[in-house]
């Protein structure tokens, strides 16, 4: 078998239902699995997996255990030569396994590749490619120097500045959301480490298998939809956990120093609690008008009902989609994108490239009930059921 998506879930039903769509069609021409391990979830996402997903490898947890420990879970019964740990509120497109790998078998001594990344707005997530955060590296972050001097090579180490958004190439540290490595090294470097709950788990693997003398990569040629927050609501238990990660990092790897201690317990404390504040749920405001791609003029009506409003129903052709969205950029808007008519590749494409701040995107998923998607990396996203 080549490839083992595993995706660890907790607690995000919608997200997870849409999310094992896109894998399956992204793996429709693979030799592939998909395991589902779930974190003793209290939403049904359990019996959403087993009535629409039977086929699918699900692994129940009867407690949370963190994301290290569950993904080490789920890999251990993983028969593909390469995994992919996968977060649940990510949207593969329909060619991303394909290319990552024949990007990894063109590579010698591979460590882990992680891809393009963008929130629910279009915004490209910078850490998709970082480097590893040794304390001046962690300083520069923390202050904001990397913004000042993004391309001096003294303070833009933090996202990996070296390399632009579109343009793949050789870093250190990779995002926990999306990381493919053969089987082989996972095990080699025994996995995630369960001694951290969560948060800096993906910087010590990453880190781990630069160690192991492998090369870790950026790919930017495929786009994968990550909706940021979902299975964390960022309160004071995320800003102690966010310490408690950091510190677990700094003393695995570096010396420790009285100075250093007291910076890094100071940095990751304000850092945190900026995270904090900007995931504080804020006003949010109804669009104007809902825009609904598709060709199925019988549920613009069902959705028009569901809303309490008008939702324009538009039959643009798909290559004209990007394009189009000027003639509604007079409202607040948001644009439904229907699967059924619209491939994941063209979803992500067109929230990709359509960034205005007065258009928000929904997608709904191909033979579900509900629109699903979120308009700030801060906040949990917004599921809506059609009736």
């Amino acid at each position: 078998m080549q490839l083992s998506v595993v995706i660890l879930n907790y607690n995000v039903r919608y997200f997870l239902e849409q999310c094992v769509l896109s894998v399956q069609e992204a793996i429709a021409a693979i030799d592939a699995e998909i395991i589902v391990i779930d974190n003793n979830s209290s939403d049904e996402s359990v019996l959403m997996m087993k009535e629409k997903f039977p086929d699918v490898k699900l692994i129940e947890n009867k407690e949370n255990f963190g994301f290290p420990k569950g993904n080490n879970i789920g890999v251990r019964q993983a028969k593909g030569k390469y995994v992919c740990i996968l977060n649940p509120d990510t949207v593969v497109a329909e060619d991303t396994f394909t290319k990552i790998l024949a990007f990894a078998e063109r590579q010698t001594n591979l460590g882990i590749i992680g891809c393009k990344l963008i929130d629910g707005t279009g915004a490209f997530l910078p850490e998709s490619k970082r480097g590893i955060p040794t304390p001046w590296v962690a300083f520069t972050k923390i202050f904001g120097l990397y913004k000042i001097f993004p391309k001096s090579k003294l303070f833009n180490q933090y996202y990996a500045q070296h390399l632009n958004e579109n343009q793949t190439g050789k870093v250190e540290i990779l995002v926990g959301a999306f990381m493919f490595l053969e089987k082989s090294l996972y095990e080699d470097l025994k996995g995630f480490d369960e001694d951290c709950f969560m948060y800096a788990d993906d910087i010590d693997l990453s880190y781990r298998a630069l160690q192991n003398k492998k090369t870790n990569y950026y790919f930017h040629e495929t786009t994968v939809l990550h909706y940021k927050g979902e299975s964390t609501v960022k309160d004071e238990k995320y800003m102690k956990r966010f310490q408690e990660a950091m510190n677990f990092f700094y003393q695995k790897h570096f010396k420790k120093s009285f100075f250093f201690s007291f910076f890094i317990q100071m940095g990751t404390w304000f850092f945190s609690f900026i995270k904090m504040f900007q995931g504080k749920t804020k006003t949010k405001t109804n669009p104007e008008e809902y825009i609904f791609y598709s060709l199925n003029e019988d549920l613009s009506h069902k959705l028009a009902l569901t809303l309490k409003n008008k939702v324009q129903f538009l039959k643009i052709p798909k290559e004209k989609m990007v394009n189009s969205w000027l003639i509604f950029k007079r409202k607040k808007a948001e644009i439904i994108l229907d699967n059924q008519y619209i491939s994941f590749k063209k979803c992500i494409e067109i929230i990709e490239t359509i960034q205005d701040k007065s258009i928000t995107f929904k997608i709904l998923p191909k033979n579900t009930h509900f629109v699903i998607g979120s308009n700030s990396r801060n906040d949990r996203g917004q599921i809506v059921k059609i009736e």
